[in-house]
């Protein structure tokens, strides 16, 4: 999540950029075995601390700690929408075929006051093209700060369960819970988590995730690794 609107300008070349590096010789390694993609915003990417410390690296590790056959592609931007990330979804899927996909989006909507109805249009064409892919879906779920506005907040946060009930996805009902009134566990942005708090993320996310990779049943085993897209 980040606040700079301008960020938002630079989305789609930073996309195309991102694109071209995934096809690395690392990302064609992951794609050999089962593929967790992570499609986000500043809260995945990283943003104000190293790669190795964001909860996406973490959930890496704790796969291969735990057995799990399967690799991560982070393929989050700072400053990306919903729009963003159904633009450049379709690309991801085709390039990394994942079996689960993480869509952690909604953050800079919400505080752009973005409507409604476009944000979970966007949210819901993510997970359909997702799911024709063969992806199973995984939806984390967000909230704004009231002064939004009582009816926009609630309707904002209503989004996630309603679309993961609708097309059977999991769901972390608040990606940020157990940490969003603790203002030691942010950066002094006051926005973006520190890497203290990365592990409460991962906490947030793994009962969701790992529901999915039982569902999955994957035959074989390979490396658990984080992989930037």
């Amino acid at each position: 999540m980040h606040f700079n609107l301008r960020t938002s300008r630079l989305v789609t070349v930073a996309a195309l950029l991102l694109t071209v590096l995934a096809a690395s010789p690392l990302s064609a390694e992951a794609d050999r075995g089962q593929t967790v993609l992570v499609v986000g915003d500043s809260l995945s990417a990283a943003f104000g601390i190293t790669q190795e410390e964001s909860w996406v690296a973490l959930l890496g590790e704790r796969l291969r700690t735990k057995g799990y056959g399967y690799a991560v592609v982070n393929a989050s931007i700072t400053g990306d929408t919903t729009t963003g990330g159904r633009k450049r979804l379709p690309r991801a899927l085709k390039l990394h075929q994942p079996a689960i996909v993480i869509i952690e989006l909604g953050g800079n909507d919400g505080l752009r006051g973005t409507p409604i109805a476009v944000m979970r249009s966007n949210l819901a064409q993510m997970i359909e093209i997702s799911q024709a892919a063969g992806a199973r879906v995984i939806l984390a779920g967000m909230q704004i700060p009231t002064n939004y506005g009582g009816p926009y907040t609630q309707a904002f946060a209503a989004v996630y369960p309603e679309l993961a009930s609708k097309y059977g996805t999991g769901l972390v009902g608040f990606f940020l819970d157990g940490m969003a009134l603790d203002i030691n566990l942010f950066q002094a942005d006051g926005i973006h988590p520190t890497a203290e708090a990365q592990r409460i993320l991962v906490d947030n996310v793994w009962p969701a995730l790992e529901t999915e990779l039982r569902a999955q049943n994957p035959g074989g085993k390979v490396r658990g690794q984080t992989v930037r897209q």
